[in-house]
């Protein structure tokens, strides 16, 4: 175990490195501190919309899910990828054509002053919650493997990436975001491998699944099953591709890099899943006892840490230190781009326009940095108090979370990109109609409401109530809340005056491209090559625990992760060295 805490000691000064690095890219002003200025490759922007899309709650809540109910948790994740791949086709270009530093500016642009400051108040505490899930996730891992208070974890990783976020701005966050999506991918790809040699190949997987490998288990009705499939992909579709979550694509360069920054998330979203969750899987079928092994220090939640048993039992010494690298990698690179995004929407969209008008981009810097610090306290908080709650599963959590709470403030901003002609007040009274939505499903159309009016005399399982809960929140945001949005058209008037110029304005930005801007190929040189070294000095760190004493495969294991991550920056410091002779435009941001 001491080879396991030397392991994430070294990733954590190394990410810790990487904040201090990149602080001479934040720059001088709001701009470059929350969107690096939309000065970002296409690699560097995907692999940070990659990231922000799963946590250590993949490894906790999720795993936890893959081992008692088999093949259902990859539709959440297929519909995370199909979700990006509509943002290639549509979105990420035209959300990086807002040119707006901050997601509640393209609300403001788009529905008017009022609604900037609606969005500006539902979005940030919706933010806070989502990440104070997936700190607890963190903890919940790490007191497992290391047997330290859940408390005292959850305060010093929030600690910590509280640093990195405020040193480093979004420059720090998108760094760390990339080369923490290569330790990710090298380490699941191993641990993968050797659960399907374990387990014999994929046809013992689902011929020895202990339960039904499509439905799982305590699922008596198949149209419920179905439809929570179907519905499940349209609110992720919706999840990724609305103004608030545009924050992914604005650090971008210029629109075809938004563009392919999407494609590359659809394409490691698209083959992620079935890597990350087949070590449940397969535990589920070789270890039936491991949601019992971490019961003393975890409870009723001792189910998410199967992942970690599975490395504990199959793979070689020192695995476990990585993964819990890859496990932090996952969290921080939520939280951090959390962080990011919501100090930049309180400073952007409610000091500067109404606390303080005159204030100089040097006062809104150290205001900005303020604000994190307070932010990061707050979820901090907020993950010590979900800790409390020892009854709840994170994946249900995180599933009311999405549905219950953030879906009606998502409606507007999703359908606002697409329909045109609404009034101003559209948006924040659609909100008030999804919250009202919320309350019904929550406390009025309950799984005993339905069991009772379809005349089901044992009701419905566990499972299928929580499933329903969430379904049917989905489908009252789909039909009652986007209906009612799509039903303000009929109040439409033509602006006038000083907005209908702010409408025409905005629209003609998002349908104009933005360009690559002058001397930019000299800040992508940089980009690279600074990364190419640091991703080079940790793969030599990787490959170094190959003098773990362990059997020859062991070793190997190692040496493939450790290959992965230099063969990533030897390929960066070779395109950094490359000029190109094309001729460079002016941006119009």
């Amino acid at each position: 175990m001491n080879i396991d805490i030397l392991v994430v000691g070294v990733y954590f000064i190394f990410m810790i490195a990487i904040g201090v690095i990149f602080k001479r890219f934040a720059g001088n002003n709001t701009s470059d501190y929350f969107r690096g200025g939309g000065k970002m490759l296409w690699w560097m922007v995907g692999s940070t919309a990659f990231m922000t899309q799963f946590s250590a709650w993949t490894f906790t809540g999720a795993a936890g899910k893959a081992f008692t109910d088999g093949f259902p948790i990859m539709v959440i994740f297929m519909a995370n990828a199909f979700g990006f791949l509509l943002s290639w086709m549509f979105f990420s270009y035209r959300f990086r054509q807002m040119r707006v530093v901050t997601p509640i500016e393209g609300v403001r642009r788009r529905f008017g002053a009022s609604n900037e400051q609606v969005f500006t108040w539902a979005t940030m505490p919706t933010s806070i919650v989502y990440t104070g899930i997936w700190l607890n996730g963190l903890a919940l891992f790490v007191s497992a493997v290391f047997k330290i208070d859940i408390e005292t974890t959850i305060v010093a990783t929030g600690l910590i990436v509280l640093f990195i976020s405020v040193l480093g701005g979004a420059w720090g966050v998108v760094a760390s975001d990339f080369v923490q999506m290569v330790v990710i991918m090298a380490v699941t790809v191993v641990c993968a491998v050797a659960a399907l040699i374990k387990i014999g190949g994929p046809s013992n997987l689902i011929e020895q699944f202990p339960s039904n490998s499509i439905m799982g288990p305590d699922m008596n009705y198949p149209l419920l099953f179905v439809a929570w499939f179907i519905f499940m992909f349209v609110k992720q579709l919706q999840n990724i591709n609305n103004m608030q979550d545009s924050y992914r694509f604005l650090t971008a360069k210029d629109s075809t890099n938004a563009r392919k920054a999407a494609l590359l998330a659809f394409v490691l979203m698209l083959i992620g899943p079935a890597i990350w969750f087949m070590p449940p899987w397969v535990t589920a079928v070789i270890y039936p006892d491991a949601a019992l092994v971490h019961a003393s220090e975890l409870g009723n939640k001792a189910a998410d840490a199967v992942y970690l048993v599975f490395v504990e039992r199959v793979m070689p010494v020192g695995m476990v230190g990585l993964l819990m690298s890859a496990v932090f990698a996952a969290t921080m690179s939520s939280m951090d781009s959390g962080l990011n995004r919501n100090a930049g929407v309180f400073v952007r969209n409610f000091y500067s326009p109404i606390i303080n008008k005159d204030a100089s981009e040097r006062k809104l810097m150290r205001v900005s940095q303020g604000v994190t610090v307070i932010f990061g306290a707050l979820i901090i908080m907020v993950a010590l108090f979900i800790n409390s709650l020892r009854g709840l599963s994170l994946f249900d959590a995180m599933m009311y979370v999405s549905t219950l709470l953030q879906m009606p403030i998502l409606v507007p901003l999703f359908f606002g990109m697409i329909i045109k002609k609404t009034p101003d007040w559209a948006a924040w009274a659609t909100l008030v109609v999804g919250m009202c939505v919320s309350y019904l499903v929550s406390f009025v159309i309950t799984p005993d409401v339905i069991a009772n009016m379809l005349g089901l005399e044992h009701g419905f399982t566990s499972r299928e109530a929580s499933d329903l809960i969430v379904m049917n929140g989905i489908i009252g945001h789909l039909l009652i809340t986007g209906g009612f949005f799509c039903l303000t058209t009929k109040f439409y008037k033509e602006p006038v005056g000083e907005r209908e110029k702010e409408l025409n304005h905005f629209w003609k930005d998002v349908a104009t491209p933005v360009i690559e801007s002058e001397g930019q190929d000299e800040m992508d040189r940089q980009q690279r090559n600074m990364l190419g070294k640091l991703i080079l000095v940790f793969g030599a760190l990787v490959s170094a625990m190959i003098l773990i004493p362990n059997p020859f495969w062991g070793r190997m294991a190692f040496v493939f992760c450790g290959a992965v991550v230099v063969a990533v920056g030897a390929a960066l410091l070779r395109s950094a060295k490359v000029k190109k002779a094309k001729p460079q435009l002016r941006a119009q941001n």
